[in-house]
């Protein structure tokens, strides 16, 4: 299908357009470290400019295969025990880095004014699955354990994290659902995630050419991540819907109108709503996987970032209203 088929943002559609007439290959057709470096050049064009705070700070932490880089966000220089949000960067598992991400990542910790936690997980070819989820889960213990170089004590977690990142904020509070009792995951918030097979799913034909994330490149990442083709917890480990979700925290979860994995978010959505979890389901209808990067380039992104937000902000004030009850 093309975008006169479906409803398409304005800018949105200029955005494509542009991308159109640059002509550029697809990622799947070249190397892998030129996707990564070309990635890595495009997000200062097509994102907005990082927000001022008052930390901003490196550090590392020990993982399964050596240390892990984090990035702290903060907006104060200190503060009181309370929620740390876990980021993970979206790319398919392949592509991205703390660079990537770092305006969004400014953006949320100013607007949420809680500390924000970036992580830098092993990438695929080189590292396939499960490197990812269990990079994942080690900066979250110890994020949880409030080292005395994080400066701040993590009273709670929330595992948030765009597209590949979306499906490790799943696969990461669904692992330490039942372990941090201490430090709960008291949310999470995936953002147009990989929550399952996205083939099996009609948004993965509609949008499969022309809306920014092809299908082919869902293949190609897909098919880079996993250790073994056949194994279907590349997508599921330990099962955002394949292994069921009923110890899933409360959520927030949005996907965009023309994505390819569209209906994979929605259908953990539903999923979830089953399940008994409280769900708060946002869908951006006009735009593009992606779009929380590319505020800049599609302006009316910036809106649906602050809508998310405010989402997180409305169920984190429920959360801690029932934990008052």
């Amino acid at each position: 299908m093309t975008s006169n088929e479906h409803f398409v943002r304005e800018d949105v559609r200029a955005y494509l357009t542009m991308l159109e007439q640059l002509g550029q290959p697809p990622i799947e057709s070249v190397p892998v470290e030129q996707a990564r470096a070309g990635y890595a050049a495009m997000m200062p064009m097509v994102d907005r400019d990082a927000r001022d705070l008052a930390i901003i700070s490196d550090l590392n932490c020990p993982g399964p295969a050596g240390d892990i880089a984090l990035r702290l966000y903060d907006a104060r220089e200190s503060r009181g025990p309370g929620p740390v949000i876990m980021f993970f960067h979206g790319g398919g598992f392949v592509i991205g880095d703390l660079e990537s991400h770092h305006n969004l990542c400014t953006e949320i910790a100013a607007v949420m004014d809680l500390p924000v936690v970036a992580v830098d997980y092993r990438l695929a070819p080189e590292a396939p699955f499960p490197a990812a989820p269990e990079d994942c889960e080690a900066a979250s213990r110890w994020i949880a354990s409030s080292p005395e170089i994080l400066g701040r004590q993590a009273a709670s977690l929330i595992t948030m994290g765009d597209s590949a990142g979306g499906n490790l904020a799943i696969i990461t509070a669904n692992t330490l659902g039942a372990f941090l009792a201490d430090v709960p995951v008291v949310m999470q918030v995936p953002i147009y995630p990989a929550a399952d097979k996205a083939s099996a799913y009609d948004s993965f034909k509609h949008f499969a050419e022309g809306f920014l994330l092809t299908a082919a490149t869902i293949v190609w990442f897909s098919d880079q991540y996993a250790a073994s083709p056949a194994d279907p917890r590349t997508f599921a480990m330990p099962g955002p819907i394949l292994g069921g979700s009923s110890g899933s925290p409360p959520t927030v979860l949005c996907t965009a109108g023309l994505d390819p994995l569209r209906d994979s978010g929605r259908n953990y959505a539903a999923h979830l709503v089953q399940q008994g979890t409280d769900v708060t389901y946002l869908e951006f209808k006009g735009s593009v996987h992606g779009f929380i990067n590319l505020r800049k380039a599609i302006p009316s992104a910036q809106g649906d970032l602050e809508t998310l937000l405010s989402a997180m902000k409305q169920m984190l004030a429920h959360i801690q209203t029932e934990q008052i009850v």
